[in-house]
């Protein structure tokens, strides 16, 4: 009970002078449409999109975070400019958990293209930020880099995310750079949604923290 505590306490006072309102996180994935809704109302780059998520899919017409795993993988590979380990099919996991809107533990068109949209969005900011071409982002470059992504952060919360997400020199390559700003980018989002009046603070009981954290 006391180390809970301690713990807890520790991390709300690393992030207490972090400001919600710098957060740009993206707009939030559009609902699932309606069954019926005919694929005629959708303009030609949906179009174009669904028959590459179709081939990518399969015939249940939804991405499972193995089905993500094999499929991030095998772009990356083409990217030699990339360093990784390749996505691991935890990080995957935690992806689809995060970007599942509707909660069937697996990625629908809209859910998938939002997500692969974003991944582009954060790959350009990845290369440009890289300045030495390492193919990874140190730790000199990460701040620069997210706040670039729109993540403002301060110092603490940068060592909480080296020391989670970057190996034992402090450098990020792109698989746990893709799964920390996914996951990051999701939280902001859900804070933005319950923090009703915007005065930077919400109140959640221990079922919805619950729910919060243990299904991201």
């Amino acid at each position: 009970m006391f180390l809970t505590k301690g713990i807890i306490g520790s991390i709300l006072k690393t992030i207490g002078d972090i400001d919600p309102s710098q957060f740009k996180p993206s707009d939030p994935p559009p609902p699932r449409r309606p069954l019926n809704f005919s694929e005629a109302h959708e303009n030609d780059e949906e179009k174009q999109f669904r028959k590459v998520f179709q081939q990518l899919a399969g015939e249940d017409m939804e991405v499972s975070p193995q089905e993500l795993m094999n499929i991030l993988n095998r772009v990356i590979s083409k990217h030699a400019g990339l360093k990784t380990d390749g996505f691991s099919i935890e990080s995957c996991r935690s992806m689809v958990a995060v970007m599942d809107s509707d909660s069937t533990g697996k990625l629908g068109f809209h859910e998938f293209k939002y997500l692969w949209n974003n991944i582009k969005k954060w790959q350009a900011i990845y290369l440009s930020h890289d300045t030495d071409r390492s193919g990874v982002i140190s730790a000199a470059e990460l701040p620069g880099t997210f706040k670039s992504a729109g993540f403002p952060l301060n110092d603490d919360l940068y060592k909480l995310i080296i020391r989670r997400y970057c190996d034992e020199k402090g450098d990020m390559d792109f698989d746990n750079f893709i799964g920390c700003l996914v996951r990051l980018d999701a939280m902001c989002r859900a804070f933005k949604t319950l923090d009703k009046d915007g005065n930077g603070s919400i109140s959640l009981d221990i079922k919805e923290w619950l729910q919060l954290s243990m299904y991201s």
